[in-house]
């Protein structure tokens, strides 16, 4: 992993938020919770996902304070939610933190266009395939700023997710793709929209965002790969020094890890880091260490 971040940082553009970000006020970001685990609950997603098996508060506790324990004295703030789709297991940690997507909107822009096109009862055209695929693959902002526009910027996003069953994502009105802020909570309900043939979207537009995600630029495959028993990977990850922020980093990954019997969606999102790669390494940590305790206990 050492090789892929010096191949990171020194050859992959700053990327996941337009200038605009900057000229246009943005609301201020909320101030920090508590580092807390969200209790589970036995219920039924918006998918009608199976329920989950109960992971006692005991088990909650303790992989709350080891993630306590290793991000204490470190900068940035980290938020995670993890379901195992084999298990029904689940878990999250700092709810509360509404970090900026970066480039993981990406996916939801590609999502929101395919939508829209089944809306009008056609297929993607050349050029929106075209579109999709470079701004997944390599995570080129050109393209995701052309989907934008098409799926209809900030209102179209947000029309999109409604649908999609999203809670706490916020498209940027000013037109900073990169600037709208979500959950980790409903980066993993995007990643059920993929997974659940309860999802709004088509089984054939579901495996294609997927064959995307398996297929982004290998100096791009970090993050939740990392995760225990990771062998088949469909990810999307973002990237971004935030002015905002001094310069610090905002560093995401989400996507779905399949693998020794397990079948993970993950999202791992944060902000304020140092560097990008203390950002890629405190992500990729947080992603074994839950998935790690979830194998485990299952």
């Amino acid at each position: 992993m050492v090789a892929v971040l010096a191949s990171v940082t020194a050859s992959v553009p700053l990327e996941g938020v337009m200038p605009v970000e900057e000229a246009v006020p943005v609301p201020a970001a909320a101030p920090p919770a508590a580092r807390t685990a969200e209790p589970e609950r036995a219920a039924r997603t918006s998918f009608g996902a199976a329920e989950r098996k109960t992971f006692g508060a005991a088990e909650r506790k303790r992989l709350s304070r080891a993630l306590d324990r290793y991000l204490d004295g470190r900068a940035g703030r980290v938020s995670v939610a993890v379901r195992d789709l084999t298990t029904g297991l689940a878990f999250s940690y700092n709810t509360s933190l509404r970090p900026a997507t970066a480039s993981i909107v990406k996916v939801n822009l590609v999502m929101a266009l395919l939508l829209r096109a089944q809306r009008e009862r056609r297929r993607l055209s050349a050029r929106e395939r075209a579109l999709a695929g470079r701004a997944v693959r390599v995570s080129d902002n050109d393209a995701a700023t052309a989907l934008w526009n098409a799926v209809g910027g900030a209102a179209g996003l947000a029309a999109a997710n409604r649908k999609l069953g999203l809670r706490a994502t916020a498209p940027d009105p000013g037109g900073a793709w990169g600037a709208t802020s979500t959950s980790a909570a409903d980066q993993v309900r995007l990643l059920r929209a993929l997974t659940s043939d309860r999802s709004p979207l088509s089984a054939r537009h579901r495996r294609y965002v997927l064959g995307l995600m398996k297929d982004v630029a290998p100096e791009q495959a970090w993050g939740v790969s990392a995760a225990v028993g990771g062998t088949d990977v469909a990810l999307k990850n973002g990237w971004l020094p935030r002015p905002r922020h001094g310069g610090r980093w905002t560093v995401n990954s989400v996507g779905r890890v399949r693998g020794d019997g397990h079948d993970y969606l993950i999202a791992v999102v944060s902000e304020r880091h140092a560097s990008m790669g203390e950002g890629v390494k405190v992500v990729e940590k947080v992603a074994k260490t839950v998935t790690a305790t979830l194998s485990r206990n299952s």
